[in-house]
C-alpha cells in the first residue's frame, strides 16, 4: 500500500458487528473490497447492501486486501487472524483476543512473527470520558490511583438463548467474556496494565437456564434454555501485585436495575464514569480557604467509539503497530477472565504472579 492510497479492508464475520464495521468504513478514508462468511445468506445480503464481492473461504479476499477486520464468533478468532498475520495483513480484531487463553497466546506468537500487527477491538477506550481521564490521569490530577469499581449490569440482556453467545464451545464463556471483557479492559487501562497478583470470583447461571425466563426484548431469537451452558453474572475480585484492587461486577440478567459506571479512587482525586450515557464527574478535595469538596461535571462531544476507533487503526495500517489495544494487553485482560471461571469452579483465589 502506497503512503497516499487508502487502505483496503475486507471484513471477516458479516453478521451485526461486522455489518456495523461496513457502515463507519463508509465515512473513512478506507476502501471496503470484500467480506467473508460460511453463511451463504450473510454474504448476500452483505454482498447486495455494500456492493463488494463476498467469498466463503479467507482465502479468496486475503491477497486483495490491507488489513481485515476479524468479527467472528470467539472461537474462529484464531483461524482468522494468524492466516491474515501470516499473509502480511494488519488485523483489527473484535474482542476478545480468543475463546481460551492457548487460542489468545497463538494469536499473540502469530502477531510477534508477523510483518504487519494485530489491534484488539476494545472500543470504549476511545470514548471521549475515558480520553480525558486518561488526560488527567497522566497530568497526575488523581495521584495514585488504587481502586476501581467495574460494572456492566444489565438488568435483562442476555443476547440470545441459543446463539452461539450463549455457546461455552463457541464462545468460551458467557456474560463475563462478551460484556466483562469490557469492563475488564478498561479497569486495567486506567490501572496502566498492572502485573495481576491474584483474582477471586464466581460466575453465575440464574436465569439464562430457566424457561420462565421473563425479559422484554432480546437481541437475537430466544430458543429457550436448552443449550444453554455458560454464565449469566459474575463478581469477582482483583489484586495487583503493588495492592492497587478492582471488584467487578457484571450481569447478563439480574434483579438489580441496570448499572455501567466505573468508579475510580485516587489518592488526590476520584472519578465517576457511567458508560452508557458518557457522563464523567470528578472529586477532589481542598484546604484552601476553608476545607471544601468539590464535583465536576465534564461535559465533552459524542463520539462513535467504533468509529473513532477504526480511525486510529487505519492510521496505524500499512505503518508502524499501534500503541494502544495491543495484544499484549488483550491477553492480559483473557488471562483475568480464565482466573475468573478458574477460581469459581475451584472455590478459591488463584494467583496469577
Amino acid at each position: 500500500m502506497s503512503s497516499d492510497s487508502a487502505p483496503r479492508i475486507g471484513i471477516v464475520g458479516l453478521g451485526g458487528i461486522g455489518r456495523y464495521h461496513a457502515e463507519l468504513l463508509a465515512e473513512q478514508d478506507a476502501e471496503l473490497v470484500g467480506g467473508v462468511d460460511i453463511s451463504g445468506d450473510a454474504r448476500r445480503g452483505f454482498s447486495e447492501e455494500f456492493n463488494v464481492s463476498t467469498y466463503e473461504q479467507v482465502g479468496d479476499l486475503i491477497d486483495v486486501v490491507d488489513a481485515l477486520f476479524v468479527t467472528t464468533p470467539n472461537r474462529f478468532h484464531e483461524e482468522y487472524t494468524v492466516t491474515a498475520l501470516e499473509a502480511g495483513c494488519d488485523v483489527l480484531l473484535e474482542k476478545p483476543l480468543a475463546h481460551s487463553v492457548a487460542s489468545a497466546e497463538r494469536i499473540v506468537e502469530a502477531a510477534y512473527a508477523a510483518e504487519g500487527f494485530c489491534m484488539v477491538g476494545f472500543n470504549n477506550r476511545f470514548s471521549a470520558p475515558v480520553e480525558v481521564i486518561k488526560q488527567y490521569q497522566a497530568d497526575g490530577r488523581f495521584g495514585e490511583l488504587t481502586h476501581i469499581e467495574a460494572n456492566y449490569i444489565r438488568r435483562r440482556g442476555i443476547p440470545g438463548r441459543g446463539s452461539w453467545f450463549t455457546s461455552k464451545e463457541v464462545a468460551g464463556g458467557g456474560a463475563l467474556i462478551d460484556i466483562g471483557v469490557h469492563a475488564i479492559d478498561l479497569a486495567l487501562y486506567f490501572l496502566d496494565f498492572p502485573r495481576i497478583a491474584e483474582v477471586s470470583g464466581t460466575a453465575r447461571s440464574q436465569f439464562g437456564t430457566r424457561e420462565d425466563y421473563a425479559y422484554v426484548e432480546m437481541w437475537g431469537d430466544d430458543t429457550g434454555p436448552e443449550g444453554f451452558d455458560v454464565d449469566d453474572s459474575a463478581s469477582a475480585f482483583i489484586r495487583t501485585a503493588d495492592d492497587r484492587t478492582i471488584s467487578l461486577d457484571i450481569a447478563w440478567a439480574t434483579n438489580r436495575p441496570t448499572n455501567d459506571a466505573f468508579i475510580l479512587r485516587g489518592t488526590e482525586a476520584g472519578a465517576t464514569f457511567d458508560r452508557s450515557s458518557h457522563e464523567l464527574t470528578i472529586y477532589e478535595d481542598s484546604t484552601a480557604g476553608q476545607d471544601h469538596l468539590t464535583d465536576a461535571e465534564i461535559e465533552t462531544r459524542a463520539t462513535d467509539t467504533h468509529k473513532t476507533e477504526q480511525r486510529y487503526f487505519l492510521d496505524h495500517v500499512g505503518g508502524s503497530p499501534p500503541e494502544r489495544n495491543t495484544v499484549e494487553e488483550g491477553l492480559a485482560v483473557q488471562k483475568v477472565i480464565d482466573a475468573i471461571y478458574r477460581s469459581s469452579e475451584q472455590g478459591r483465589a488463584i494467583s496469577l504472579d
